[in-house]
Order: structure tokens, then C-alpha cells, then sequence
């Protein structure tokens, strides 16, 4: 009698490597599995080299500001602000917004000659060191698109008090430029904002403490009618601002340059007016 021999067991195609829990619970197949896996593979690889083509074009430029317009470089051993501010004039100036209204040009003695020591605090103080006015604006300022905005400005006068501190650390310049209408002082302080990467004023000369030529320094430009002033702050060594350094008292104290332009408005308007 034959006996039947038992039931061969179907055998199980191997396992394909291409087969990955997660993807086949979400019902693709092997072919399917694998084609994906070369796409994703291939992706990461692209953005790998994106990234590392970003890493190698952004090195050494840490968070600096934009390359500079050709030509615009700063003069040898002069230097433009690593921070800037601007602000447009305040209605207060509307008496003097016309130079038309005021006409009578700066003096040097005028601006700088009640201005010759300014108190920062109690232990500190800013002297005048030097000092110029020239009908020439283009002379004390650097950059291509600076010179031709401020010539277009009607700049009539550049007047510039380079500062020392009494205790030696710190120098400081408030530059005044002299234009036409408080429209184009607006507009000059607005293009600042971007402009003063390619363009600054030019430091006063002065061999005890030359402004510094390749530090941190920090500038502001205030509209004030239709003048400019351009406050520029530095520690005497170059070196950046510590939690000691008091430049905001510093700026105000410089800023005491402008008070003739009040006495300004006030030999147009009257007393009691300003």
C-alpha cells in the first residue's frame, strides 16, 4: 500500500533588503521601497553640498555688512562706522528747514568756540582738539555716492570738532554739514542708513590721538533743518564697545555743537518760541 508522502512546505522568497517596516506598512513594495530610498539618498546628498558650497561662501565674513560698491573702499588709514543710526529733523528745526530762512553762513568760532570742553560725567569730559570749516564738502567726505549726494545737497559748508576725552580713552568728531533745504537733510540722513558702508566723513588730523583707522567705531547722523550733523565715537585704541564705555553719554555730550543752531531758531522765532 503507498503511502502519500507528506505536503512539500512552500518555501518563502528571502526577505529583500529593500523592505523597511515603516514603508511597508504604508503598502509599497520592495521596487518601491528601494526607488525611494535612492531619491531620498540622493537629496540629502544635494543638499548636503548646498550647504557646505554656503558654509565655504559665507567663511570668514561672520555677520559683517555687504561688500562695498566698487570704488567705494574707505581711504588708506580711514575708517567708516561699524554702527550706525539716523534720524530725520524734528519740527522743532521747521523755522531753519530752508537755508533760504537762514542764511548767514557757520563760523568755526560760532560752533566750536562755547564748545571747547564738554562734560561727559563727573571724573570725565571732552576737549577740543581740532578743528576746520570749509566751503569744500566734498573734501572732508570719502565714497562716490556720498560726495554726489551731498553735492547735490547744496552742502555750502563742512564744518568738523575732532574731540579727546580727559582721560585719554576715547575720541570723538561732530562733523555739520550745511545744505540747501531740511528735504535733502532728510535724505541724506535716510541714505546713511546704507551709505555710510561706502561712504563716511573724513577724521580730523591729530598726531597725539589719531582717530582710529581699523577699530570699532560707531556713528549717528541727525537732520536738524536744513543741516546735518554726523556724530562718530571711538575708544581711543580701537577697540570695541565694553560694558564700561558710556557712548550714549558720550554722544550727548558731543552733541552740544548744535546748540548755536537753536540760537538759531530763536533769532527767527523770538524767545519763548523755540
Amino acid at each position: 500500500m503507498r503511502t502519500s508522502a507528506p505536503p512539500r512546505k512552500r518555501r518563502r522568497p528571502p526577505k529583500s533588503d529593500w523592505q523597511f517596516p515603516g514603508l511597508t506598512g504604508m503598502g509599497l513594495k520592495p521596487q518601491q521601497q528601494r526607488l525611494l530610498v535612492i531619491i531620498g539618498t540622493v537629496a540629502a546628498v544635494v543638499l548636503a553640498a548646498t550647504g557646505l558650497v554656503a558654509i565655504l561662501t559665507n567663511l570668514g565674513s561672520g555677520a559683517s555688512a555687504p561688500p562695498l560698491p566698487a570704488g567705494d573702499d574707505p581711504p588708506p588709514g580711514q575708517a567708516r562706522p561699524a554702527e550706525f543710526q539716523g534720524w530725520v529733523s524734528p519740527k522743532l528745526f521747521a523755522p531753519i528747514a530752508d537755508r533760504g530762512q537762514d542764511a548767514k553762513p557757520l563760523t568755526a568760532k560760532e560752533l566750536f568756540g562755547g564748545a571747547k570742553t564738554l562734560a561727559v560725567s563727573k571724573k570725565v569730559s571732552l576737549k577740543l582738539a581740532a578743528q576746520d570749516l570749509t566751503p569744500s564738502c566734498a573734501t572732508v567726505t570719502w565714497g562716490r555716492e556720498l560726495i554726489e549726494q551731498v553735492s547735490a545737497a547744496g552742502c555750502s559748508q563742512a564744518a568738523r570738532g575732532l574731540y579727546v576725552s580727559s582721560d585719554q580713552r576715547y575720541i570723538a568728531q561732530y562733523t555739520v554739514l550745511n545744505l540747501r533745504d531740511v528735504k535733502a537733510a532728510d535724505e541724506l540722513v535716510q541714505s546713511l542708513k546704507t551709505l555710510y558702508l561706502g561712504g563716511w566723513v573724513q577724521p580730523l588730523p591729530y598726531d597725539k590721538v589719531p582717530f582710529p583707522s581699523h577699530g570699532h567705531t560707531e556713528g549717528a547722523a541727525y537732520a536738524l533743518g536744513h543741516y546735518v550733523g554726523l556724530v562718530w565715537l571711538a575708544r581711543a585704541d580701537g577697540a570695541e564697545r565694553g560694558a564700561k564705555d558710556d557712548f550714549s553719554a558720550l554722544g550727548l555730550a558731543l552733541r552740544a555743537v548744535e546748540k548755536p543752531l537753536y540760537r538759531r531758531i530763536v533769532a527767527i522765532t523770538g524767545p519763548g518760541t523755540s
